[in-house]
């Protein structure tokens, strides 16, 4: 029996992976479409933090700590996180010191895959 997870589902999930966030740590695209258990889904997060008002955006970086807005966003989210108390190393957030990991993974959409093998004839 195959469990199909709907795409709303998945959207809740990143939503709530999004404000599980506090202040003071951040996660990148991919991380957070992981934790969400919709891995590879970098660019649906984008998407969904356009469209869902009212999430903390700016805890949200591209891989390595960038910060991926251009001109006064990417001057907000800097001011936004340095107002939390997150340092920067040069451009980059200081992932080492300010990456938030989340400690339960949402199911993913995928079964395991089985370590056994059987051996074909």
């Amino acid at each position: 029996m195959k469990r199909t997870v709907t795409v709303e589902q998945k959207r809740a999930r990143v939503v709530r992976c999004i404000r599980d966030l506090p202040p003071g740590k951040v996660s990148s695209y991919g991380a957070i479409a992981r934790a969400a258990g919709w891995p590879g889904a970098a660019r649906q997060v984008v998407r969904i933090l356009q469209q869902v008002p009212g999430l903390p955006w700016h805890r949200v970086l591209g891989s390595g700590g960038a910060i991926k807005l251009s001109g006064e966003h990417a001057a907000e989210q800097r001011f936004r996180l340095r107002m939390e108390g997150v340092t920067f190393r040069g451009a980059r957030v200081d992932m080492k010191q300010h990456e938030f990991q989340f400690t339960k993974k949402v199911p993913s959409t995928r079964y395991p895959v089985s370590s056994k093998r059987k051996a074909r004839p």
